[in-house]
């Protein structure tokens, strides 16, 4: 059974600056939805789109969590929305006060439920109550006891942690002692710290949509190459029928209704789970491969309970333009090797045939070729100024240690 096509619907995403919100706008707006997005970056990625109808400038959820939070709720009692869609971090602030969005189309689990996934932590001892697999892990607080613990090569893993932040691939003592100043310099021992053996075999990613603790919709696919901050260049979309009935099983197990993604890596035993998210991460591939997951968020978001979706296709290709040449600098390229990456993807060819652009796909939406543009002219101007472009989708509409303090209290 197929559920009928959902009406044009107002939609508030929660942010506008990361890839996932970027790719939820195409998403939404190849369907005709009305767009509107919050964020405290005056251009944020998402705001260079033909289909966002308007962006408000908010404070900023790290440092002023309660200011967002009466930003968001000032704006849902002024103006009417049919769902507010945490597109990123922001669903724990909103899982902490579910009773405010009463109102309003949201599809959150509880909070402890939440708070479960989005730690380290708390995915380590998920994983180990059901039996599932994951890398040896070791939970600490405090240098000593890193240092203690700590057996080369592994993975070293901050509690909290988005794109890669907060976590070190320690193979030497001296990668050990770059580890702990940096997590001593910053507020890495605010939590607690993981330190997990280090795992051989590919990267691989699932998503899923749960309604009440069941299972609707899932998309899994394959690293193929590594962008900024550890983010899907390339992809290769996957059939994984035993990650899906493990998604499963901690779904039920959490009692989830929304979206949540999880990493893994895909050795030669199966898969070690290695990270959960509890939002939906970059939607456009599953989207491309046939599996629309944002239309059955909202649909749960709205209070259906639509039927399952069916499989999406195997081995298929997509990339995301700008992380693509990111990471050819960030991995050393020159102007000249980030020129040749420039016209690989343009013109389709090498590993780009037959692979689709998901992140800025400019013949759909021609306004996104504003950020690709700036991107290619800043890295054929300097190759070295791919760091500071990377840490631009770290900002301040994310969570650190002391904004999970504040919503904590």
């Amino acid at each position: 059974m197929v559920d009928p096509p959902l009406g044009t619907l107002r939609i508030l995403l929660s942010e506008g600056s990361s890839t996932s919100a970027r790719e939820a706008v195409t998403v939404l707006g190849l369907v005709g939805h009305t767009i509107e997005i919050c964020d405290p970056a005056r251009f944020p990625l998402a705001r260079f789109s033909r289909f966002v109808a308007k962006c408000h400038r908010c404070p900023p959820m790290r440092d002023d969590p309660r200011g967002f939070l009466a930003f968001v709720e000032g704006l849902l009692a002024h103006e009417r929305f049919d769902v507010l869609l945490p597109i990123h971090e922001q669903g724990f602030l909103f899982a902490r006060f579910p009773d405010r969005f009463a109102d309003i189309g949201l599809a959150l689990p509880a909070f402890a439920d939440y708070r479960a996934a989005h730690s380290k932590a708390g995915f380590h001892r998920v994983l180990k109550e059901l039996g599932l697999p994951q890398p040896a892990t070791t939970i600490l607080r405090g240098v000593d006891e890193l240092r203690g613990a700590v057996r080369f090569p592994c993975v070293i893993k901050t509690a909290i942690g988005t794109a890669s932040r907060g976590v070190w691939i320690v193979g030497d003592a001296a990668d050990l002692d770059a580890a702990i100043r940096e997590l001593t310099s910053g507020d890495g021992f605010a939590d607690a710290v993981l330190v997990q053996a280090l795992a051989e075999g590919f990267t691989e990613k699932a998503q899923a949509v749960f309604c009440r603790g069941e299972l609707l919709g899932f998309h899994a696919y394959r690293q193929l190459a590594e962008g900024a901050g550890g983010g899907d260049a390339r992809k290769c979309s996957m059939r994984r029928d035993g990650v899906r009935a493990d998604l499963a099983s901690i779904g039920k197990h959490l009692r989830w209704h929304g979206a949540l993604s999880i990493d893994y890596i895909w050795t030669d035993t199966g898969p070690l789970y290695i990270d959960a998210n509890p939002r939906l991460v970059e939607p456009m591939a599953a989207y491309l491969a046939g599996t629309d997951l944002v239309d059955l968020l909202l649909r749960i978001s709205l209070g259906e309970t639509p039927a399952p979706l069916p499989e999406g296709r195997d081995d298929v290709l997509t990339h995301q333009a700008m992380q693509v040449l990111l990471g050819c600098a960030l991995r050393g390229g020159s102007r000249g090797d980030v020129l040749r990456e420039v016209c690989d993807v343009v013109r389709g060819r090498g590993v780009y045939a037959g692979s689709k652009e998901e992140l800025t796909p400019v013949r759909l939406d021609g306004f996104c070729a504003v950020p690709l543009a700036i991107t290619v002219l800043a890295l054929l101007a300097s190759p070295k100024l791919a760091h500071p472009l990377a840490k631009s989708g770290w900002g301040r509409h994310l969570l650190g240690p002391r904004t999970i303090e504040m919503i904590d209290s």
